[in-house]
């Protein structure tokens, strides 16, 4: 019999595992605060449990594990990145961003992404599959063990689209953000999507207050549609209104992710085409000069022409910051450590 993945039940659901096995509704909110407050990773270290409760569990249920296949530790910043093994085989990435306000970590939301997204390395070689809740959430927990380090922001802009990955997704952000686990607040939580526009308005009827950060990278449909194929099924208009919906239900400022790509779209025609589709919207775009990926063309524009770029943008009165770089020592783009290790296995 195939065990259940005790760590992506939710409280509630985890009660009614604990009674449908004869126990107290107790027992599922002291397992619960195990996984998910102390981060345990074996069914031993519950010791408040009996010993024929362990046993039980351990024949029905599995506590999935990850492995540190590698941890990267950046020179210039208070950065580390690292490569999680998962059980079947694949790899993912997870990236520990350490700031003045707190410790923030970045998260994949699947293995693989079938997106392909022109620039960024996460893509290459498709999606393997989606990730569980309790694999997202043990990227969180397995950085926390490791480091000794609590964790008070979450990034969803790992490798893959989290709305790609719909209910697991959504149910991560729940047990992330529950009073019985990290409790982190939802307001804490960022979350990237290319523009799925279906589940960004299912995501609007939530209830959720995480801030939605929308993949913008081109200032026009056509620019949008060379670089991400995504575009050529929702239409930059219909990703426009679907963030409007998200504003209006959820009163939570959407972000706009552009990365500068020189000569592609980073020109003064871009600058009028962006003025033109944020200017009177309650947002925030974020520049970020694209990270190099061997197997890619595209390059970043010189620091100058970032910086211009940003001042001309502020001058027409839209809310913007250049991303400061973060782990560029460290294979910092999106999906680099894992496509590293994958073609070092393939070349041994």
């Amino acid at each position: 019999m195939e065990k259940k993945d005790i760590a992506s039940f939710g409280r509630e659901e985890l009660i009614q595992e604990m009674e449908a096995l004869g126990e107290r509704a107790y027992r599922g909110k002291q397992i619960y605060t195990w996984l998910h407050e102390k981060g345990a990773d074996s069914f031993e270290e519950m010791t408040n449990l009996s010993r024929p409760l362990r046993e039980r569990l351990s024949k029905e249920f599995e506590i999935v594990r990850m492995e540190t296949v590698e941890r990267q530790i950046s020179k210039k910043d208070p950065t580390e990145k690292f490569l999680f093994g998962l059980s079947d085989g694949n790899q993912i990435e997870s990236v520990l961003m350490r700031y003045h306000y707190g410790n923030s970590v970045c998260i994949s939301s699947q293995a693989g992404c079938r997106m392909g997204c022109r620039f960024c390395a996460s893509g290459i070689g498709g999606l393997k599959r989606n990730l569980t809740a309790s694999e997202m959430l043990r990227q969180v927990y397995q950085i926390q063990r490791i480091t000794g380090e609590r964790v008070s922001n979450i990034v969803v802009m790992g490798t893959g689209e989290p709305l790609d990955n719909y209910e697991n997704f959504v149910r991560f952000i729940h047990m992330i953000s529950d009073d019985w686990g990290l409790h982190i607040s939802q307001r804490n939580i960022t979350a990237s999507t290319c523009g799925i526009v279906p589940n960004m308005r299912r995501l609007a009827e939530e209830g959720l207050q995480i801030t939605l950060a929308l993949s913008l990278h081109g200032s026009s449909q056509e620019k949008r549609r060379r670089l991400m194929p995504v575009a050529g099924k929702y239409s930059l208009s219909e990703v426009m209104e679907a963030c409007d919906y998200y504003f209006l239900k959820t009163g939570r400022r959407v972000t706009f992710e552009y990365s500068l790509v020189a000569g592609v779209n980073d020109s003064d025609s871009d600058i009028r085409e962006l003025t033109k589709l944020l200017k009177g919207r309650n947002c925030h775009l974020n520049l970020i000069p694209v990270n190099p990926v061997k197997e890619r063309e595209f390059k970043k524009p010189d620091s100058k022409k970032a910086v211009e770029f940003e001042n001309k943008l502020e001058k027409n009165g839209i809310n913007v910051t250049i991303r400061r770089e973060r782990g560029s020592d460290i294979d910092g783009a999106c999906g680099q450590l894992r496509r590293r290790y994958a073609v070092g296995k393939r070349e041994n």
